[in-house]
């Protein structure tokens, strides 16, 4: 007999993975295929749809086929805020998908500040005017991609997050749909009453008719084509990745927190029922939609994380591997003053500066490969001191433990230094690769391998736990430090 599993796909920024897990929750095989990147201009960012789709295809039958067990659901997580404008037809892409990180609709969202449309956004969305969002995005390829706008004013065009582009891929077309934390991140959507949102879509010009059904995040959304796997398999879980990880985190009570390192960092605090609205730069979002019910999160979102590694490695060449960077970090008994601030597009929460740029300051001459290695890895942990902080600062309880996932949480000296950072226990579990396993999660409980959220928080093991061990003068120093290096990188502000 075979093995009962599930399929989770992980639809990153720089990669798209398959894993398998079992009914255990473990995972079993995974297979990680990396894609382009395309920088038409500065600050703008681009992936190719096709390039996504055929790298999901080929990591889904490749993990199926090592792991040899029957596949009884499918989960989808997915970087979210990523647009994608495809074919109803065809299926094809009218233009490559813009990425959360792209930049260019800045003057756009600023004029719409200027107009008074904040609050309002704030209100419905629990968002602010930013071009991280996707509802910007939208209407800039409706704008400026020809004859867009006309296609999608005849319906013959549909909008989608990539977890929706999948979906629609994966079903052959019969399916356009997203989940609830998904389309809370679009701008377009109000997050009390769990529907798309007219002011919001009048505000941006945008036609209804190209919005997918929003769904639970644990339901049957449809199934695969035969031709994939060689049957159909219901595709039953579906979220954005920082809300996968707060599933495959455990994090289902209030005042649970998770950070999450990617390619950006992303801290989620589990609110409950309540959505608490920021005035601290934070973001209120869904954090799942289960049995119709929404449970919120306030969400701390900073665009540079394990991006700055890849910059140490691939930029600069300073580093073979992410791991080196402990070996660098380890060897200094200190910072000495060197300090980076990771703004390569600009800042996100608490400060939302779009035009600071990245930048080092601090060095002398006596400053090495291994101070700027050091200073990517700390600066990751003060900016997750800046948003806990901010947390707190809106009410939130101070959290008791934090816990961690993603490629940097496997650092030992980076989670030791954001326990210093927090002064808050750092819990990082076996499995670190937590977005795949609340995909998994949220599949598994659509097709009765799960049965609920308790079953989930059952699987969850620690394998490390990190205490604070620095003074609070020492930390204060640091923080300092930090204070006058973001200071010296933020943009000045507009008269």
């Amino acid at each position: 007999m075979t093995d009962t599993i599930i399929l989770a796909i992980d639809q990153g920024t720089t990669s798209t993975r398959s894993m398998t897990f079992g009914t255990d929750g473990v995972p079993r095989h995974t297979v990680r295929r990396e894609f382009e990147q395309h920088y038409p201009k500065p600050g703008w960012v681009e992936h190719d749809a096709e390039d996504i789709w055929r790298d999901t295809v080929d990591t889904l039958k490749e993990v199926a086929e090592a792991d040899g067990g029957s596949i009884a659901s499918i989960g989808i997580t997915n970087q979210r805020e990523t647009v994608v404008v495809w074919d109803r037809k065809t299926g094809e892409a009218v233009h490559k998908a813009i990425v959360w990180q792209d930049r260019r609709t800045a003057k756009l969202c600023a004029q719409l500040k200027a107009d008074g449309n904040e609050p309002l956004v704030r209100e419905r969305t629990g968002l602010i005017l930013d071009p991280y969002f996707s509802g910007t995005k939208l209407k800039w390829i409706l704008d400026e991609v020809e004859g867009v706008r006309a296609r999608a004013e005849r319906g013959e065009l549909a909008f989608g997050t990539i977890d929706s582009f999948l979906l629609w891929r994966l079903t052959g077309g019969k399916v356009h749909a997203t989940d609830a934390s998904n389309a809370s991140r679009t701008l377009l959507f109000d997050i009390h009453k769990g529907a798309w949102d007219a002011d919001m879509l009048k505000m941006l010009d945008i036609p209804e008719s190209l919005l997918p059904e929003v769904k639970d995040n644990s339901t049957i959304f449809g199934e695969t084509t035969s031709d994939l796997l060689g049957r159909s398999v219901p595709i039953g879980g579906m979220a954005g990745d920082q809300q996968a990880a707060v599933v495959g985190q455990a994090c289902f009570q209030r005042g649970d927190a998770k950070s999450t390192y990617g390619t950006g960092c992303f801290v989620l605090l589990n609110t409950g029922k309540e959505a608490v609205t920021s005035k601290n730069g934070m973001l209120t979002t869904i954090a799942y939609q289960l049995g119709g019910e929404i449970t919120y999160a306030l969400e701390g979102s900073i665009f540079v994380a394990g991006a700055a590694v890849k910059w140490l490695r691939d930029g600069l060449g300073l580093i073979n591997r992410a791991a080196d960077t402990d070996d660098m970090a380890t060897k200094l008994d200190g910072n000495d003053g060197v300090y980076m601030v990771p703004a390569f597009v600009g800042l996100g929460a608490p400060h939302w500066d779009t035009e600071a740029r990245a930048s080092i300051t601090g060095l002398t001459f006596a400053a090495t490969g291994s101070h700027i290695a050091r200073a990517a890895l700390e600066s990751v942990a003060y900016q997750t001191a800046d948003l806990m902080d901010a947390m707190v600062a809106d009410g939130a309880r101070d959290a008791r433990q934090i816990r961690v996932d993603g490629g940097m949480a496997a650092n030992d000296w980076f989670c030791q230094f954001l326990a210093d950072m927090l002064d808050t226990e750092v819990a990082r579990p076996v499995n670190i690769e937590t977005t795949a396993a609340g995909a998994a999660f949220l599949a598994g409980m659509a097709t009765g391998i799960w049965s609920s959220s308790d079953d989930i928080a059952a699987v969850w093991k620690e394998e490390r736990t990190f205490k604070p061990a620095m003074t609070d003068f020492q930390r204060a120093t640091l923080k300092r430090g930090w204070q006058e290096a973001l200071g010296r990188t933020r943009s000045a502000p507009k008269a």
